[in-house]
C-alpha cells in the first residue's frame, strides 16, 4: 500500500507538470451536516429512516444515527449564484424537513446540537456504515486507549469515550472552491490565514453535553475525537489527524506529499488501477490510494483530488465552519469566504508574507474559544 501510494503520488507530480488539471473554470460547492431531532429536540437516531424517506442521492449518512449530510452541487461563482444557491439549499432542506417529519423528526442546522448527552454518543449509535467501524477499529488501534476528552472553557468538561462517535456531534459547512493548479497554494495560504476570523463570525457551538465551554467547541472536540495518538506520542511531537499545518505551501503537491510522510494509512486497501498505465494511456487515473489516505487526515482546509470526469480538477475544502445555525446564515458566511478568500490570493501582497503560520494556527483556537470576543492578529 505504501508503494501505491508513492507511485500515486509520482503520478500526480507528472500531471502537475504536464498541466492536465481543469484551470479555465472556477465552480464553488457545499456539503453542509445535520442533526436529526424528536419532538422534544433531543438527538434521533433515525437517519436510515429518514434517508429512505428523502431517496435523493444528495443526501446521505454522516457519523451518527442521528446526522445526515447534503452534497451540494458545485457552479460558478457569478451573476446571481449566490441567490440562486441560497434558494436551491433552502427548497432542499424544506423538501428533506418534510420527509423526516413523517419519520417523527426534524433537521436542525447546528454546530454542535445543545440537547446531546454523552449517553447519546457511543459506538451503538454510530451510522450502519461498514466505513465508519473500520476507521473506528483503526484509530483506536492505533491509539491502543480510550479517548480522553478535556475542554476548559466557561465550565469544565472532562471525560472518556471508547468509540470516535463524539466525533458524530460536529457538524460543518464545508465549501469547497475549485481552483487551477498554479492559484492553489495562493488560495489554500489565504483560507488558512483568515480560518480565525471565520470562526468568530459564525461560532454557534457553546454547548457540549450540557456544559457551556467554547464559542465553537467544535474545534476542539473534533481534534480530540479524531486523534490517533497515545500521551507518548503527544509528548514525541507526533502530527495530529486533524491538523491545521506547519507552514505557507507553494503547491499543491507539498500537502499530499506531506500526507504521505507523516501519516500511516487508517484504511490501506490497494486498488487495481495501475496509476503510471492509466495516465500514459490518456485517461484520468483515479489515484484512489492518496484520495483514500488524504480522507482521514483532517486538514482544516483540505487539498481535494477528483477524477469523475474526462479533466480532473482541483479544490480547497474549507471545513473551519460549524452548520447553520440558518440557510442565511449558512449563505453569508460562504459568501464571506469567498469573496475575502480570492481578494486575498490574488492581492499584490500576499498576507501569508506579513503574518506568521504559528500565528495563524494561533488564530483560529483563539477564535473557537473566545468568538467576536477574541484578539487576533490582522
Amino acid at each position: 500500500y505504501r508503494d501505491k501510494l508513492r507511485r500515486s503520488l509520482d503520478v500526480f507530480d507528472r500531471m502537475l507538470r504536464e498541466r492536465v488539471f481543469e484551470s479555465d473554470v472556477s465552480r464553488v460547492g457545499q456539503e453542509i451536516e445535520l442533526n436529526l431531532v424528536d419532538e422534544a429536540g433531543a438527538p434521533a437516531m433515525r437517519n436510515a429512516d429518514v434517508l429512505a424517506a428523502i431517496a435523493d442521492p444528495a443526501w446521505e449518512t454522516e457519523m451518527g444515527q442521528f446526522n445526515l449530510e447534503i452534497n451540494v452541487p458545485p457552479r460558478q461563482l457569478d451573476g446571481d449564484a449566490l441567490a440562486s444557491l441560497e434558494d436551491e439549499v433552502r427548497a432542499s432542506l424544506n423538501a428533506a424537513d418534510a420527509e423526516a417529519r413523517g419519520t417523527g423528526t426534524r433537521l436542525v442546522m447546528v454546530g454542535i446540537l445543545p440537547t446531546l448527552r454523552k449517553e447519546d454518543v457511543h459506538e451503538g449509535t454510530m451510522s450502519v456504515n461498514a466505513r465508519y467501524r473500520v476507521l473506528n477499529e483503526q484509530i483506536f488501534a492505533a491509539r491502543g486507549e480510550d479517548m480522553r476528552i478535556a475542554i476548559d472553557g466557561a465550565e469544565q468538561l472532562l471525560t472518556h469515550a471508547d468509540s470516535i462517535t463524539p466525533e458524530a456531534a460536529c457538524t460543518s459547512v464545508q465549501l469547497h472552491a475549485q481552483v487551477s493548479p498554479d492559484a492553489f497554494a495562493n488560495y489554500w495560504n489565504a483560507a488558512q490565514a483568515i480560518a480565525g476570523v471565520q470562526v468568530a463570525l459564525a461560532a454557534n457551538s457553546p454547548f457540549l453535553f450540557g456544559r457551556q465551554l467554547w464559542h465553537e467547541t467544535r474545534i476542539t472536540l473534533f481534534e480530540q475525537a479524531t486523534d490517533t495518538r497515545s500521551e507518548e506520542l503527544k509528548q514525541q511531537g507526533v502530527r495530529p489527524r486533524v491538523w491545521f499545518g506547519e507552514h505557507w505551501i507553494t503547491s499543491v503537491f507539498d500537502l499530499f506529499e506531506e500526507n504521505i510522510r507523516y501519516f500511516p494509512a487508517l484504511l490501506p486497501i490497494c486498488e487495481d488501477e495501475d496509476p503510471a498505465a492509466a495516465f500514459d494511456g490518456g485517461t484520468c487515473p483515479q489515484l484512489g490510494e492518496m484520495s483514500l489516505h488524504n480522507g482521514p487526515i483532517y486538514r482544516w482546509n483540505r487539498p481535494v483530488y477528483d477524477c469523475a470526469g474526462g479533466t480532473p480538477p482541483l479544490r480547497v475544502e474549507n471545513r473551519v465552519l460549524p452548520a447553520g445555525p440558518s440557510v442565511a446564515d449558512t449563505m453569508a458566511n460562504a459568501a464571506f469566504y469567498y469573496g475575502l478568500v480570492r481578494a486575498l490570493a490574488e492581492a499584490q501582497r500576499p498576507i501569508w508574507t506579513q503574518m506568521s503560520f504559528a500565528t495563524a494556527a494561533e488564530n483560529l483556537h483563539t477564535a473557537a474559544r473566545y468568538g467576536l470576543d477574541a484578539k487576533l492578529y490582522w
